[in-house]
């Protein structure tokens, strides 16, 4: 896995860091966040999309990050794209 480094919330404290990575070799955006509450995972589970079944995989997360990190997640996305556009 090759991440590099995007950014982290510039409100972080000593015990808090929510980051934000691209993994350049998944072509993908890694987040580390703050675990949520038990009501927000709980809605979380609950909602359904169609197609798929309401509920949280044994293999995925859900992680809140404050909207303050939005710029961030938007130069994530752009340099996957820009990753995949090289690969294609």
């Amino acid at each position: 896995m090759s991440l590099r480094f995007i950014g982290i919330d510039p409100n972080t404290g000593d015990h808090e860091s929510p980051t934000v990575w691209v993994d350049e070799s998944r072509q993908g955006i890694v987040i580390q966040g703050w675990k949520p509450g038990p009501d927000l995972a709980a809605q979380c589970a609950a909602f359904e999309v169609p197609g798929h079944a309401a509920g949280i995989p044994e293999s995925e997360a859900v992680v809140r990050v404050p909207a303050r990190m939005a710029p961030m997640i938007r130069e994530a996305c752009d340099a996957v794209e820009r990753a995949a556009a090289r690969v294609h």
